[in-house]
């Protein structure tokens, strides 16, 4: 009564509760969501960081935290007589030495415990710092769900996973620089724990110059006072290992492994690895060097003034990664941070660089590029070129832009009503209209198509001869069971076909060539050219093909030409000795005993399907269907595969259809960018972002 006199006018009414109720019990549930995703992610990040505990701390001694040996081993620092780097495998600095000896000594008593739980610590201050430093303004989600994000992305990363395997104090620089940054108040303090982090590390110097040219010039002051004060300090009290590292290393340089090990990521070791050497990888480097410390700097200085500070020192530590004379595994956090930049205009394009960010980070660089040749440079600095990008490149938003915080939204296709009431059981996957980004497709297809070779090569208990009675049981069921169903054609088609040189050529080049081909194919085509039925497509690709890792995993079988006593021909892999433990052409690069059930002629199968299905001519959609015919042709002509084995492939590529409807719903109808999409735009000259 007292809003609606206020008001001049009753207050609505629902069902006999005032509409003001109604909104008070959404934002109450709303918040109780929000507080049951919090306690979750952080449910995640405990059991990360344990499970990373528990991976160092349940290997053997000796094998863990070998680094760690540098400082408590028997010729670690701690007990080492002369200099640091003569007679240990020491490759900071003098300064580190110096002052990290007490830490090491708790560490030498607590048998390594100490340090892993220090360094976890250290950790998880590290993402909270990092999540109170997103530029403002945030909404309240992200305020409380950033800090979980960033610890887990932190213990799944391999810099952090590396430090807590080794025992190494890479997180120390990083966390004072963040701390000097964001966390501690004073003109002086911050510059204070930025000096400290550079004696640690030199090239963090480069954030001297941008505190300098952000107007914080007392604490940019203050840093290079700071290292001063500290480099002086380890010079005058052990002046040999001053001289040597500063002087005859040249700040560091040929400390540790080969500088042109794939382990170091920067400038230098890249050099080095293309076979430069000498006065010119040298003047080269220089050169590099300060173009992209010069670059990262003059970026870094302009989104620190458009109020991305995080982002800002991202780019600083990438630029100090690539000057770096070495820059191994565990110093590239840096890359890490420079997630929170955001690049591109379309709601679609904004997750291509946080997840190709994320990849990098998380994953050997095995899995981003497959193992060609010609991709060798590209694979052994998949991390420098991240470095190199974020410092000098990437294309990151100003908050001034009008694509800051409303990017060009995405477009759905109406929903297809289904015949079943509770379909789709997840209503906001929707069928979007537009393609989704090439470059995210291609990296998370090559992603997921690495983890589906190491989880089936896995399954087989990682080699072929670890399953084999096992295996070649399951061939004994499978025949028997095809001779109760009066399937068991297998013997005969083989030898028949042998029999026939250019049909055995045939079905011998049809089976090494067009597995991969013609679905790459058929999901190019409907990218370019349907790519509301592009997304519809992959994804029941991709549930037959979990649903088949699932199948290789609880039933690894022989197939028949892995089958003794059968007298089956290999006409693609040559002749088996079946008196070795491993045989077979191939055994080291794939499980063979991954036969049930059959990919390939379930991704045949899901090609004719889908080309039946959106085809518009008929001759189209019979073209389409030879291909799973001639596949399983194949794969029995070639002893490949058991018949049931084709049948377990239609199987799961049935149960991928199957999930993707019950999930999606209907595949939606193709329709056209409506005006009011297309108007919908932000402005681009609205768009201001620094270069």
């Amino acid at each position: 009564m007292a809003n609606a006199e206020h008001s001049g006018r009753p207050a609505e009414v629902f069902g006999g509760r005032p509409a003001e109720a109604f909104g008070a019990t959404a934002v109450g549930e709303a918040r109780a969501r929000l507080r049951a995703a919090r306690l979750g992610l952080w449910l995640i990040a405990a059991v990360l960081a344990v499970r990373q505990v528990a991976v160092v701390l349940g290997t053997p001694r000796g094998e863990r935290l070998t680094d760690l040996e540098t400082w408590v081993g028997p010729n670690g620092v701690l007990h080492v007589e002369g200099s640091l780097y003569d007679s240990t495998r020491f490759t900071g600095t003098p300064f580190g030495g110096l002052v990290l000896k007490p830490l090491t000594r708790s560490a030498e008593q607590a048998l390594g415990w100490g340090w892993t739980f220090g360094t976890l610590l250290l950790v998880v201050a590290l993402g909270l710092v990092a999540a109170r430093a997103l530029p403002r303004p945030v909404d309240r989600r992200t305020s409380l769900l950033a800090a979980p994000v960033a610890v887990s992305l932190l213990m799944l990363s391999l810099p952090v996973r590396n430090t807590l395997w080794l025992g190494q104090t890479s997180v120390i620089p990083v966390l004072l620089v963040l701390l000097g940054c964001f966390a501690v108040r004073g003109r002086h303090a911050g510059g204070v724990l930025v000096g400290v982090a550079a004696a640690l590390q030199p090239t963090l110097l480069l954030f001297t110059p941008l505190l300098w040219l952000t107007g914080r010039r007392r604490a940019a002051a203050a840093a290079g006072a700071t290292f001063a004060v500290c480099t002086a300090l380890a010079w005058a009290a052990m002046p040999h290992d001053a001289y040597t590292y500063w002087v005859h290393h040249m700040a560091g340089v040929g400390l540790g492994g080969r500088a042109d090990d794939l382990a170091n990521q920067s400038l230098h070791g890249a050099l080095l690895r293309f076979g430069l050497s000498g006065p010119l990888e040298i003047a080269l480097f220089l050169a590099l060097g300060a173009a992209v410390a010069v670059l990262g700097l003059r970026r870094a200085v302009r989104y620190a003034r458009d109020g991305q500070l995080l982002l800002a020192v991202a780019i600083t530590g990438c630029a100090a990664i690539a000057v770096s004379p070495t820059a191994w595994q565990h110093q590239l956090l840096w890359v890490l941070l420079a997630v929170v930049g955001r690049v591109g205009r379309r709601a679609s394009d904004r997750y291509v660089w946080p997840v190709a960010v994320v990849l990098v980070m998380t994953l050997p660089a095995k899995m981003m590029l497959p193992n060609v040749a010609a991709l060798h440079p590209l694979r052994d600095n998949v991390v420098l070129l991240a470095a190199l990008a974020a410092a000098t490149a990437v294309p990151f938003l100003s908050r001034a832009s009008a694509y800051y915080r409303a990017p060009v939204p995405t477009e759905y296709a109406d929903p297809v009503p289904a015949r079943f009431r509770h379909i789709p059981l997840v209503p906001f996957l929707r069928r979007v209209l537009t393609r989704p980004n090439l470059l995210l497709e291609l990296l998370l297809i090559r992603v997921t198509y690495a983890a589906y070779s190491k989880i089936r090569l896995a399954a087989g208990g990682g080699s072929d001869s670890a399953g084999r009675a096992r295996a070649e049981e399951h061939g004994q069921q499978i025949l028997d069971l095809e001779r109760v169903l009066h399937l068991d054609i297998e013997h005969a088609v083989n030898h028949a076909v042998v029999e026939i040189g250019w049909l055995r050529n045939f079905f011998d080049f049809y089976y090494t060539s067009f597995h991969f081909v013609v679905p790459l194919t058929v999901l190019g085509v409907l990218y370019w050219r349907r790519p509301v039925d592009y997304r519809w497509a992959r994804s029941s690709l991709g549930f037959a093909t979990l649903l088949a890792l699932v199948g290789f995993w609880l039933y690894p079988l022989a197939p028949p030409r892995l089958m003794p006593g059968l007298g089956i021909i290999d006409t693609v892999h040559g002749p088996q000795d079946f008196t070795q433990p491993d045989y077979g052409t191939l055994t080291a690069l794939t499980n063979q005993y991954a036969a049930m059930p059959s990919l390939h002629f379930g991704w045949s199968l899901w090609c004719g399907l889908a080309v039946a299905v959106i085809a518009p001519k008929w001759w189209m959609k019979a073209a389409g269907l030879l291909h799973p015919l001639f596949t399983v042709s194949a794969i029995v002509a070639t002893g490949n595969h058991w018949v049931l084995d084709a049948v377990g492939g239609a199987l799961v590529v049935g149960a991928g259809f199957g999930l993707t409807y019950l999930l999606q719903g209907p595949r939606a109808r193709t329709a056209a960018r409506t005006p009011a999409a297309v108007s919908s735009d932000p402005e681009p000259a609205r768009d201001r972002t620094p270069s």
